[in-house]
Order: structure tokens, then sequence, then C-alpha cells
């Protein structure tokens, strides 16, 4: 069923945490309550009794008030259960400002995707959110390196965003036609100068990606011509990084920060796991459905894409993840659910996340047939 779907189960998790994330209470009227697997329910009671009790001695009335109220709210809430869930429960009730010197009543409850470890009651200015902020995994890190003797540019495909990190122009002087002596000397000094470069080169990639080696899926280098094969076969790069680099490499035209996305374009489609590959299919296959003269296979919009579901002419349902109204996600889950649709949430970091956020709506679908919904 919908709700155990694991795409919507992350995202309701994320946006819930940063719903949680955003309250500011006035003082310390903001409780925040971890009950881990395995902790009796009548112990937590009896600790929350205990607070509520001291509570009495807050100085403040309105502050007293608040935080008693939500005092009782929580016990009401830790009650209905007869024990924790497998992975535990948090709690996060109290006051928070809403300007004017007023304060709105918050209540979260939340099952983590993940055991909960520890013990916790607080009260805070703020919700204490670590425990479960360790549990929002962090997405899958490549190094990206495109280089040839004119230049080298360095970034991370984090997820399915490119980040350039770094571009190093050469010194190597082009080749030129003089002959004789003079001509094999020069070209010792062209292939002198080339080496420092793949030197300098190795060096910039041993500052920006051994301090993250440990978190690096794998490097994948590109570049035009022979020059990425020589770099790497003559190990130029630190051991460690070395054993990171991915094969093939790959012939790009760019040693730019164009040539960074170009090179996660080819490798894309070479090397499995990575996770901007499926969904850059996809976009790329729903781009070519809209720009079709006839008969596109193609929605977007919540409107006509609600009326695609609803008909069940939908294949597949692309959602953003950067749609902030999570009623409306799951709803769409649902009804994607109910008639036999695929859901793939599309990150908004990538361009084509990017793309479908800001030129579609965040909303598009892929059809199982032409659908033209009634005006």
């Amino acid at each position: 069923m919908s709700e155990k779907n694991p795409q919507l189960l992350r995202y309701s998790f994320q946006r819930m945490l940063e719903d949680i994330s955003s309250a500011e209470g006035r003082g310390t009227e903001l409780i925040t309550l971890y009950v881990p697997a395995g902790r009796a329910i009548s112990e937590v009671i009896n600790y929350l009794k205990n607070e509520y009790a001291q509570a009495g001695n807050i100085k403040s009335r309105v502050t007293r008030k608040n935080v008693t109220s939500s005092l009782e709210s929580l016990m009401n809430k830790v009650r209905q259960y007869k024990a924790p869930p497998a992975n535990g429960v948090a709690f996060f009730v109290g006051a928070k400002a809403i300007g004017a010197d007023k304060t709105e009543t918050v209540s979260y409850v939340i099952e983590p995707p993940e055991p909960l470890n520890t013990y916790m009651y607080r009260c805070d200015s703020h919700f204490i959110l670590d425990p479960l902020l360790v549990m929002v995994h962090e997405p899958e890190l490549w190094g990206l390196i495109v280089i040839d003797r004119a230049e080298v540019t360095m970034g991370w495909l984090r997820g399915k965003r490119v980040e350039p990190l770094r571009n190093k122009q050469s010194q190597v002087p082009s080749k030129h036609g003089r002959g004789g002596q003079s001509q094999h000397r020069f070209e010792r000094l062209i292939e002198h100068a080339a080496h420092d470069f793949f030197v300098r080169a190795s060096e910039m990639a041993t500052e920006l990606f051994m301090p993250q080696k440990d978190k690096i899926k794998g490097i994948i280098v590109g570049g035009p011509g022979a020059t990425k094969e020589y770099f790497v076969k003559e190990n130029f790069l630190h051991y460690e990084l070395q054993q990171k680099v991915v094969t093939p490499l790959f012939d790009v035209g760019y040693t730019d920060e164009y040539g960074l996305k170009e090179l996660v374009e080819k490798a894309s489609g070479t090397i499995h796991g990575m996770e901007v590959t499926e969904e850059k299919k996809l976009i790329q296959r729903l781009l070519a459905e809209i720009h079709k003269s006839k008969e596109p296979l193609a929605t977007y919009g919540e409107g006509h894409t609600r009326k695609a579901l609803e008909a069940g002419a939908v294949e597949v349902l692309l959602i953003s993840e950067g749609l902030k109204n999570r009623d409306l996600v799951e709803n769409l889950f649902e009804q994607a659910d109910s008639h036999g649709a695929i859901v793939h949430l599309v990150s908004s970091e990538s361009e084509e996340g990017e793309m479908l956020l800001k030129a579609f709506g965040g909303l598009a679908a892929i059809l199982r047939y032409p659908f033209h919904p009634a005006a």
C-alpha cells in the first residue's frame, strides 16, 4: 500500500523534520521526548509526572501555564502506547512563538525509520532533532575530474547535483613545427611542463577529495583525447584515490564546468547505481514525449495530471521533492497506488529536477496511452 512506500516515507519524514525544526519557543516552552524500544511506558509516565510537579515552580505565569499544558498533552499521547514501537517513538510538544507576543500549540509524534538509541527529555526554546537528523541519509558522493593538457576541473556529484569545486589552467605550451635538435629539446620541455601540471592536478585532487575519501563511492574521470588515460595509468593520483577511480574513463568534449555536467551525463548511461541515472532517463523520456507533435504520452501540472491519474492513464508519476504540500503529495501517492501507477520522487537539486519544479510545477506524468482531459 502507498502508506508503506519507501519514497513517501522518506519524503514525509524529511518534511516533518523541516516543520519541527522551524518551531521556536519563548523561553523553554518546547518539549522533546525520545523513547527507545524496550523502555517501559509506565516509567516514562512517572518521569513526566515528576516534571509536571517541578513545572509548578516556574516563576513566569505564562511559561508555567504553557509548560504544564504541554506536559498534560504529552502524557496523554504517551499513554496511547502500551509499549514503544520497534524503532522507538519521538514526541515534540509545546507552545511556539508566532509573533506579537502570541504562541500556538504544536504537537508531533514520529515513529522513526531507524532505531532510537537514547532516552531523552528536554525543555528548550527549540526541539532537539539530532537523533533523527542522523537518520536522513546523505546522498551518494562521487568525485569528478575532467582533464586535458590545457586545464583540469574537479567537482562533486552529490546525489543528483553537480558541484564544481576548482579549475586549474596549465602552462603547457602547444607543439610547433621546429625541426632538428631544437624540436627535440622543445618537446622535452613540453613533456616536463605536462608532468608538472599532472602533479599539480594530483595535489589538487588530494586536497579536495582525501578529506572525504571514506564517503566517496567512486571517482569518475573524463576528458578529450588520451590525456585522461595517461593521467590515470601513470598513477598520478594518491594511491587511496587511485583505488576509487571507476572504469571506463569517459570521452567528453570540455574540461570546464560544462565538462563536469557532460561527464555525469556520459557516466549515467554506463555506471549502475548512480542516483542520477534513473532520474535523468525519466525526465528525458518525459521531455521527448512533451515535444512530440502528435499524441504525446505525457502531461504536466496538477490539474491535467490528476485527471490522467483518475482515468488510469498514468504509467509513471513524477513528483518533485521540492513540493512542500505534504497532503497533496500523500494524496497523489494514494491515487497512483490505487491505479497501478509507478511513483518517482525527483530531487529538486539536479538540473532535471529543477526543470520539473520550475517549468512543470513539480508534477508531471508519463502516460500509458494518449489522454485528452475534458475541458
